[in-house]
């Protein structure tokens, strides 16, 4: 199965086992929208702007390979549970934000990471499978005086330090420290090519997007550029009913994955 996305004069087909989604979530005003900001174009508002929710897409063409990473980037106010709860489900890969400064934000981050824990594990027992789940937990605002600081690094890395699926960090979105670390440890433990992280492939704007297309002529024109990737200005929130499809086929695709390894261990 293929998935299309079309820009510009062209059509990007990224298979549905090399598309993924990345959820961002913590309380409101800890510099979520920050580090999405940093990982799309590079760039950090000091403009507060409230999040409703966001949804941003990337895709990359790596070595040949198309691959899409869709983002949502949530409200810290999560006025509707249901939708929190759905946007928990969609996820194959999350982010965690709380400010260093700010002990309520870190409060919420456990609380979150636990809702995450039991909603994911509940889907996985459809699948007879444990929970895997590839998480970063970071602690935004490193840039801050250490006098406002208000959780400790090891108060943080405590929460990571029994899986070895959730890594801690303490960046600064406002200084882009340890941000691009953070995305490649994210995208090992998914064990999605490192070079999704922001620093590691070419930025293509939609006017090139023929580039993209995987064939040898174009790969020849371009052979110094191994990975690179484009954000889609047309990418919209999927409607509730298509991210429900889009978690009933991740449970089959797993499922059947899962029979492939048993047929191939007996």
């Amino acid at each position: 199965m293929m998935k299309t996305m079309s820009g510009g004069n062209c059509t990007l087909n990224v298979p549905a086992k090399n598309s993924y989604r990345m959820v961002v979530l913590g309380a409101s005003r800890v510099g979520k929208s920050s580090i999405v900001s940093r990982f799309l174009n590079g760039r950090f508002d000091d403009q507060y702007t409230p999040t409703i929710e966001d949804f941003h897409r990337k895709v990359y063409n790596i070595r040949g390979d198309m691959y899409q990473l869709d983002i949502l980037d949530t409200s810290g106010n999560h006025p509707f549970p249901a939708m929190r709860r759905l946007s928990i489900l969609t996820g194959d890969v999350f982010i965690l934000v709380f400010s260093l400064d700010n002990r309520e934000s870190f409060d919420e981050v456990k609380r979150l990471q636990k809702q995450i824990l039991e909603v994911k594990s509940c889907l996985k027992n459809k699948t007879k499978e444990s929970a895997d789940l590839p998480m970063v937990i970071c602690g935004n605002k490193s840039d801050h005086s250490e006098i406002f600081r208000k959780v400790r690094s090891d108060e943080g890395e405590n929460l990571v330090s029994s899986d070895e699926n959730c890594a801690y960090f303490e960046v600064s979105a406002k200084k882009n420290t340890n941000v691009d670390e953070m995305f490649y440890v994210l995208f090992s433990m998914a064990k999605l090519p490192h070079e999704m992280s922001p620093s590691l492939h070419r930025k293509i704007s939609i006017q090139y997007g023929d580039t993209f297309q995987p064939k040898p002529f174009r790969m020849r024109r371009v052979k110094d550029m191994d990975a690179y990737g484009m954000i889609s200005p047309f990418a919209r929130r999927p409607s509730v009913n298509s991210d429900l499809k889009y978690i009933k086929s991740k449970v089959l695709r797993e499922g059947q994955s899962r029979e492939r390894e048993k047929c191939t261990i007996q």
